[in-house]
């Protein structure tokens, strides 16, 4: 049997993420760090904090969009590489207008690799998943704002990739199509058992998606809580989730959390 100092580390799994004394400046400014985390393979990691504190620029760098000034990622054991080791959503769609629902995800598909014979396939089992059933043929412009994050979704998902990152992609929805999209975003992960990690500035949001929740402090940002959730993650009606005395417990300590690594 091998020693311990001998076993794989997290990171070499395929999903798992290695933050290593990561720290990333703009300029003559701190943005983040240092930070020290391992994300095991299928976890929904949820990073909260104030604006500023550095949340999207973890991801950033997560997602290989970015080099850090300090410290180091992996992801499957390896640096990441933009566009090939996770599928991500931003907080704008960033889809291609002129193009229809489906082809904005068939060209996701065409940069992932997957043969042309089986796209149309794999396109339309992208939308079902994410409720977008009858949709293909229609300009973006003629869906609503929360039909277009299901695209980005979708989009992010084509390839097969072991991380999914999502940047506030629900921010600018109105109340109700956001908690519609975090059940859907909630239960995509369950099915897919991709690695997950989703910024927020909601409390409620982090306490509702996370099975585990990471609070940044303010700017330069580093850890101020780090907090495993025992909700259950399949099997319960998202309303009576929300209503459950666990999860009021745990959106308020979240809360609490995030004021006071604001302060």
């Amino acid at each position: 049997m091998p020693s311990v100092s001998e076993q794989p580390s997290v990171s070499d799994v395929r999903g798992g993420v290695r933050i290593e004394n990561l720290a990333h400046r703009y300029g003559d400014v701190t943005a983040l760090g240092p930070v020290n985390l391992d994300v095991e393979p299928g976890a929904f990691l949820v990073l909260v904090g104030a604006s500023g504190c550095g949340k999207s620029t973890l991801l950033r760098l997560i997602a290989g969009f970015e080099e850090p000034t300090a410290g180091r990622v992996q992801v499957s054991g390896e640096v990441p590489t933009p566009g090939v080791t996770a599928g991500v959503v931003f907080q704008q769609p960033r889809l291609f207008p002129w193009r229809t629902v489906a082809g904005n995800v068939d060209l996701a598909l065409k940069y992932a690799k997957v043969p042309r014979e089986r796209r149309a396939e794999r396109r339309d089992q992208l939308l079902q998943r994410v409720g977008l059933e009858g949709t293909a043929d229609r300009k973006i412009w003629e869906i609503s704002g929360g039909q277009q994050q299901r695209v980005a979704i979708a989009r992010a998902l084509a390839a097969e990739t072991p991380l999914f990152l999502l940047d506030e992609p629900f921010a600018a929805l109105d109340a109700l199509t956001r908690e519609r999209l975090q059940e859907d975003v909630r239960q995509v992960s369950a099915e897919t058992g991709r690695t997950t990690v989703f910024v927020t500035h909601s409390a409620d949001e982090a306490a509702f998606l996370g099975s585990r929740i990471v609070v940044l402090t303010r700017r330069p940002g580093q850890v101020a809580l780090d907090l495993p959730v025992e909700l259950p993650r399949t099997g319960v009606d998202p309303d009576e989730l929300r209503r459950s005395p666990e999860y009021t417990r745990l959106r308020a300590e979240v809360g609490r959390a995030v004021k006071a690594a604001a302060a």
